[in-house]
Parts: C-alpha cells; sequence; structure tokens
C-alpha cells in the first residue's frame, strides 16, 4: 500500500514539473528579450517605439491565446492541445534566430506567443482533473514557477547577451521544452474521446475581442505622438459590441455575464491589470536605460534587474505564511505601498548613478512583486466558488496581459525616440499613481471575516 501511495505521488510530482516547466515559457518569453531591446535597435535600426512593437504584439497574441487556448483544451483535449502548444514554441524558437528582418521576427514571436499561451490553461486544467490531493499545493507550485520566471527573465537574458547575442534568447528554450515533452508525453493520461468541434467555438465573440484589443493596443501607442480621436473613438464602440454580444450568448469566449455578477472578482481583474502594467514598465523600461543611459553592458544590467527576481523570491514564503493566517488583503496592503514608494525611490536615481543605489531601489520593487503577485492570486479565489475556478482562471490571465499591453504602450509613449533620466522619471511618477490606484482598490476589499461565502 504504501509503495502504491509513493508511485501515486511520484507521478503527481512528475505532472506537476511537466506542467511548470511549460508554463513557465510564455511569462520567461515575455521578459527575457527585454536586456536585448538596445541590441535589437542597434541590429535592425529601429528607435524604442519601433521595438516596442516586439513586446506588444507579443502580448497581444497572449491576451487572445489564453482564453482562445483554454476553450480548445476544453473541447479537444488538454494532452493534445499542450504537446501541440509546446511544438509551436520550438518552432518559433527554431526559427526566429534565423529571423531575415524585424516583421519576420515579430511574426516567430507571435507563434512562440500563440503556442506557450496553450501551456498554462491546458496544464492547469490537467492538473486539477488529475490531482485530488493537496491541489491548492500544486496550482500555487505551478504559479511560483510562472511568476518568478518573469522576474528573472532579465537577469538571464542579460547572461545570454553577454556570452552570445539575441538568437540565444530563444534557443535557451529548448532545455524547458524537451524535459517538459518528455515528462507530458510520459504522465499525461490519454485525451478522453470528446465530441468538440471547431464550429463549437464563439468564433465572431473571437474576432470582436482580437479587434478590441488591437484597436487599443494601436490607440495607446499612438499616444507617443498626437492623440488620436477616432482610434478612441472605434475602440470604445467595440468594447461596446463586444459586450453587448457577448452578454447574450450562450457560449461566449469572453463570460461577460461572469464579470458583471462578480463585482469583487471584476475589481480584482481591474488591480491585476494595473499591477501588471506598474511591474512590465519597470521589467522593460530598466534594462534599456540602464544600457543606454547609465552605460551597462546586457550581464551587468541583467545583474542589477536580478535584485527585483531574488527578493521576489526570497519573501515568497513569508507572504505565503502571512496569507494563511491573515488573508489575501494586509500583504496586498503592503504590496501595493511598496510599488508606491519604490517607484518614488527612483526618482532618486541619476545620470551616472552608482549600482548600489539603483540595485537597492530595485530591491524595493522586487519585494513589492512578491507580495502583489501571491497576493493577488489568492486574492481571486477568495471570491470564486470551485466551479468558477477554470473561467476566472482564464480571465486572471488575459487580464495580466492587457496590464502587459498598457506597459508597452506607456513605454513607447515615454521612451519613444529616445531613453533619458527624466523619461525615466515620468515612467516612476505613472508607476506610483498606479501604486496609489491598487492600494485603493485593495482598502475596498472586503475583510477576511466580511467575504461572501465561497462554496
Amino acid at each position: 500500500m504504501a509503495l502504491q501511495q509513493n508511485a501515486i505521488k511520484r507521478k503527481e510530482m512528475l505532472l506537476i514539473t511537466a506542467v511548470a516547466l511549460g508554463t513557465l515559457l510564455n511569462p520567461l518569453n515575455t521578459t527575457m528579450i527585454s536586456v536585448a531591446l538596445a541590441r535589437l535597435q542597434e541590429d535592425f535600426q529601429l528607435t524604442f517605439a519601433d521595438v516596442s512593437w516586439l513586446i506588444s504584439t507579443y502580448y497581444l497574441a497572449s491576451a487572445i491565446g489564453q482564453p482562445l487556448m483554454g476553450k480548445w483544451s476544453d473541447l479537444f483535449g488538454r494532452k493534445k492541445v499542450f504537446m501541440i502548444g509546446l511544438l509551436l514554441v520550438t518552432l518559433s524558437s527554431c526559427l526566429a534566430p534565423l529571423a531575415p528582418s524585424f516583421g519576420w521576427l515579430i511574426g516567430f514571436r507571435i507563434i512562440q506567443a500563440l503556442g506557450s499561451s496553450a501551456l498554462f490553461p491546458s496544464g492547469m486544467a490537467m492538473i486539477r482533473s488529475q490531482i485530488s490531493a493537496n491541489q491548492a499545493k500544486a496550482l500555487g507550485i505551478v504559479s511560483i514557477f510562472s511568476g518568478t520566471s518573469a522576474a528573472f527573465g532579465p537577469s538571464i537574458g542579460g547572461f545570454l547577451l553577454h556570452y552570445g547575442d539575441w538568437p540565444l534568447i530563444f534557443l535557451c528554450n529548448f532545455p524547458f521544452i524537451i524535459a517538459s515533452f518528455l515528462l507530458a508525453w510520459k504522465v499525461f493520461p490519454k485525451d478522453p474521446k470528446t465530441s468538440g468541434r471547431a464550429s463549437d467555438m464563439d468564433w465572431p465573440g473571437v474576432a470582436l475581442f482580437s479587434a478590441t484589443i488591437f484597436m487599443w493596443l494601436l490607440f495607446f501607442l499612438s499616444l507617443a505622438g498626437e492623440i488620436s480621436l477616432w482610434m478612441l473613438a472605434i475602440s470604445a464602440g467595440l468594447t461596446y459590441a463586444l459586450y453587448r454580444y457577448e452578454i447574450g450568448h450562450s457560449k461566449p469566449f469572453i463570460n461577460v455575464a461572469f464579470l458583471k455578477s462578480n463585482r469583487n472578482v471584476t475589481l480584482i481583474y481591474v488591480q491585476f491589470i494595473l499591477t501588471n502594467m506598474a511591474f512590465y514598465s519597470i521589467m522593460f523600461g530598466i534594462p534599456s536605460y540602464l544600457q543606454r543611459v547609465q552605460m551597462m553592458d546586457a550581464q551587468q544590467a541583467g545583474l542589477v534587474m536580478l535584485s527585483i527576481a531574488g527578493f521576489s523570491v526570497i519573501v515568497t514564503p513569508l507572504v505565503s505564511r502571512w496569507i494563511d493566517r491573515s488573508g489575501s488583503r494586509p500583504s496586498l496592503l503592503f504590496g501595493t505601498l511598496s510599488v508606491v514608494a519604490g517607484s518614488l525611490l527612483l526618482l532618486l536615481i541619476r545620470d551616472q548613478a552608482s549600482v548600489a543605489t539603483i540595485f537597492l531601489v530595485l530591491c524595493v520593487l522586487g519585494i513589492a512583486n512578491g507580495f502583489n503577485n501571491l497576493g493577488m492570486q489568492t486574492a481571486l479565489y477568495d471570491y470564486v466558488k470551485k466551479s468558477e475556478t477554470g473561467i476566472a482562471s482564464g480571465l486572471f490571465m488575459t487580464s495580466r496581459f492587457m496590464g502587459t499591453i498598457l506597459s508597452s504602450s506607456l513605454l513607447a509613449a515615454l521612451f519613444g525616440k529616445n531613453i533619458t533620466t527624466p523619461h525615466l522619471h515620468s515612467m516612476a511618477w505613472v508607476c506610483a499613481g498606479l501604486g496609489v490606484l491598487m492600494f485603493v482598490l485593495t482598502v475596498r476589499m472586503p475583510r477576511a471575516d466580511k467575504q461572501e461565502a465561497v462554496e
């Protein structure tokens, strides 16, 4: 009996490892490219606004791909979608280093985003269906892999650029892909026969959502120059059309009715959008600033950025215990105030600032990331029924990418054609403002003893 239980636990751990190694590919590749932006600007003769499309299109494809691939995994099988996702990442990682132009590189990154977007929803669904005991712990392990890989991305990218060039950023995916593929092939159970068809998808909803996200992206990128009122009008019109269409659909692509009936959950999504807008503005803005203004090489910039990743990982176990004892709200109050404090401390950075000053400032932002990342995930499930976990998780990831899209638009507007210390300070003020909004949204959360009963 004991041997049988050990065998089951071993298989479950291998399954969790397979999912974790797959799901880290998307967040890792979102931030790993950040230290290569300056090099790509030189290689392809681009401005920062131009190269920001490499970030924006990845986020755009991910925002659309997460709910789309989640639906497909339900319709056609979780193992099948997970394996196809890994194959798409493999294809893009092979082709991207050979890209003959910047346009081709964007195309290969979009394939990478779609492939990696298949891994989180199908992998999390696989864990929920195969692991019954300690399921929360299993989901927490995957979430930690997903969250910390984004924080470590710039540091890993910096080392790769130091010892090679930007193509290594794509080639380094292969150890994770191979390990995840072999484990998934071995331990994932076969998909049951499904009656899912492509026609079961809400394709008009997919098209409307894609068009809406794309138009908002164009509008925010236009803020680097003159404000485009016609883009604003079209974006708002598409948003309303999406709402009216999805609210009346029986199987919507974006479940508007769920958002409408769960006000606390909707506000958590709004807060998570703001959280990621601030976090990714820093994760992409700082490495380019360090290389352009502080004259660091890629490896030095990566080492300095390690302060964010390191402190994020260090505080995560402490945050976990605090949340278990007091709920999500206190940790989020501290985390949001840390965003405000860390952003304002960026104002201390001047031209030719000491590495120690920059490192210490970023440590505060790393602590903030650790508190907010875990706090937001646990806060979500405080207000979600178990039967709603799937849809809530999918929309949670979509809101993450909405925030990252806004961050790339913000950086394009602030850094545009040039990166200077005053531009960094402008970004700091914006992030501090976002932190204040996050704090206000946390304050309005019901206390742990006043939360609505969740089945």
